[in-house]
């Protein structure tokens, strides 16, 4: 669309912030205007809408507001849904990928090093030890495990289940999600660690356009949601 605006700024009204375009409250497509809960959070929006299109009758795209749809669906979806966000992020448990290791020898020595580490953080800081298996076949985890697992994804804000619900799904782990949106490992980090089969596959038969476009874009989602918790408690 069309850049209609000169000015981005924030108004904070009762603790919240808002998102001002010339002065007018800037809207979710349901009509409400944007309420947030930090100023950080707040400034960041409205930086992304100061930028968008260049200048008042520039090209906006989508892709030039991340930030703003995802909190967007934060507040439009999530808020309104919360049991059935928190049971959809935590049904990841049930097939987490660290879980699952390869039958090749070496690839699964890179997974050991890499994974167990934070098997063992889940255990320890989740009260969530899960179950290990070799190849595809699924397995069982414990149901006192997927239960704290369940209560771990619950005790996050609106704002930190937006970021799970980008980041889990991103990495095809809830561990590895959960230690993101906490502040326990890097984006590019838990990136790293949950491709690791990929990288193993191109040791062999180089990069593939397609899986590299496929892990460029899980990349800047689970960048996404650790920019979404920098700014906001999650």
């Amino acid at each position: 669309m069309k850049r209609f605006w000169d000015q981005a700024r924030i108004a904070e009204a009762e603790g919240r912030f808002a998102v001002l375009l010339d002065g007018k409250p800037l809207r979710l497509p349901g009509g409400n205007p944007l309420s947030l809960p930090a100023q950080p959070l707040a400034e960041a929006v409205a930086a992304e809408w100061q930028a968008a299109g260049g200048e008042k009758g520039g090209e906006m795209r989508p892709e030039d507001v991340p930030l703003t749809r995802l909190v967007g669906t934060a507040e439009e979806r999530i808020a309104p849904a919360r049991e059935a966000t928190v049971a959809a992020i935590a049904r990841y448990g049930e097939t987490e990928l660290l879980c699952y290791r390869a039958e090749a020898a070496r690839l699964a020595a890179w997974q050991a090093e890499a994974w167990d580490p934070w098997l063992a953080w889940a255990a320890r800081q989740l009260d969530a030890p899960l179950r290990v298996t070799t190849g595809v076949m699924p397995v069982a985890q414990p149901a006192e495990a997927l239960a704290a697992l369940h209560r771990a994804v619950a005790g996050h804000s609106t704002m930190g289940l937006a970021a799970l619900g980008v980041a889990v799904p991103a990495l095809g782990s809830l561990v590895l999600g959960l230690a993101v949106v906490r502040g326990e490992v890097s984006a590019e980090e838990a990136q790293r660690l949950a491709s690791l089969e990929e990288a193993f596959q191109e040791e062999f038969w180089g990069i593939d356009p397609d899986s590299a476009r496929r892990r460029d874009a899980a990349a800047a989602d689970v960048a996404l949601a650790a920019r979404l918790v920098g700014l906001v408690p999650a």
